[in-house]
């Protein structure tokens, strides 16, 4: 039953964020004090230790004959690489050497992400996107609506317009989901409690909204929450919050089959869903609410029966793709346009 709620609670704030709804959000006013106010503490922990603006990826990568596949990476800090000292363990990088590999094509990678966006600066982005004519892009955004109390209906229809923007320009999008922001070592309980569910119910809401749009998502979720745990030496940056490019390189590995999906790059039998997997056909809210409590999952519009929609809403695939390892990003970069 729990699970049917939380579908019905994404649904609703996709919805009112497509017809104009009105203030819906996950935590009342008297708790949002509370966030606020360990908000606070938290940042003084994080911005005790600075560290440098991200580098710049920005270039071609890989060799092989055809055009080069145009790569735009938008959104915030986390899509931009920040808390990592080279371009090649940016998350950018990362993909765009993965992508080249399996394409047998180079990539041209740019990045308009910036630090500290929140989906209201998307706008701006797509316009600098949208020049690069892009095959394929990847928007991670969403931690910086949950801490600056962003309402979630305007988070994700702002969402979903990027989306809808990049589609028409017949660009792929990937949506790297809202990370759960109770991963994070310097926030304490019970905000931490308070961040997780916020995190999630926005991931959920954002993966309806991106399918609607066209897109498709990967949910990020707590992908590094058990190894942060476990390792936070190696897997968090000198700020604590920020992953290292070994959480990167993590992270990347669930995004890069979504966007060789995205790019048509799969065979027919590597396109199959694996039902041993848990692949298989849902409402796209029911699918939105598994991806958030299942970090690495994909989710894309489907057709079922011949029809895209069923009873309740769209049809939507959920995939647990399987990960593969990423080239060196050093080695795939063959052109030089950092400026």
């Amino acid at each position: 039953m729990t699970g049917l709620l939380n579908a019905r609670s994404a649904r609703r704030i996709a919805t009112a964020a497509a017809y104009g709804g009105g203030g819906l959000s996950v935590l009342g006013a008297t708790v949002y004090g509370l966030l606020r106010t360990q908000a606070t503490r938290a940042r003084r922990t994080i911005n005790g230790r600075r560290i440098d603006g991200p580098p710049d990826p920005d270039g071609l990568y890989g060799s092989g004959e055809g055009m080069p596949v145009s790569f735009v990476v938008l959104g915030d800090s986390g899509a931009a690489g920040y808390g990592v000292h080279t371009p090649e363990e940016t998350p950018g990088a990362l993909l765009a050497a993965g992508l080249a590999e399996i394409a047998h094509r180079p990539v041209r990678l740019r990045t308009v992400a910036t630090v500290g966006a929140r989906t209201e600066g998307l706008a701006t982005q797509v316009e600098k996107a949208l020049i690069e004519e892009p095959d394929v892009a990847l928007v991670i955004i969403g931690g910086n609506d949950i801490t600056h109390q962003v309402r979630l209906v305007d988070s994700v229809r702002r969402l979903s317009e990027t989306v809808s923007r990049l589609r028409e320009a017949g660009c792929e999008v990937v949506v790297g989901t809202c990370p759960d922001l109770g991963t994070i070592r310097p926030i304490r309980a019970p905000l931490r409690w308070l961040a997780r569910r916020a995190s999630r119910q926005l991931a959920a809401a954002q993966t309806v909204a991106v399918v609607e749009a066209g897109g498709r998502s990967v949910s990020l979720g707590s992908i590094l929450g058990p190894e942060f745990d476990a390792a936070p030496g190696e897997l968090f940056s000198d700020d604590l919050f920020h992953p290292s490019s070994a959480g990167y390189a993590h992270a990347a590995a669930a995004l890069l089959p979504s966007l060789v999906g995205a790019l048509g790059l799969w065979t027919a039998e590597q396109e199959q869903p694996e039902a041993l997997r848990g692949d298989g056909v849902l409402p796209i809210s029911i699918a939105a609410v598994a991806a958030a409590d299942h970090a690495g999952t994909e989710v894309a519009g489907t057709v079922l029966g011949g029809r895209s929609r069923g009873p309740r809403g769209r049809w939507a695939m959920l995939r647990h793709r399987r990960r593969r390892p990423l080239p060196d990003a050093a080695e795939a970069y063959a052109g030089v346009t950092r400026e």
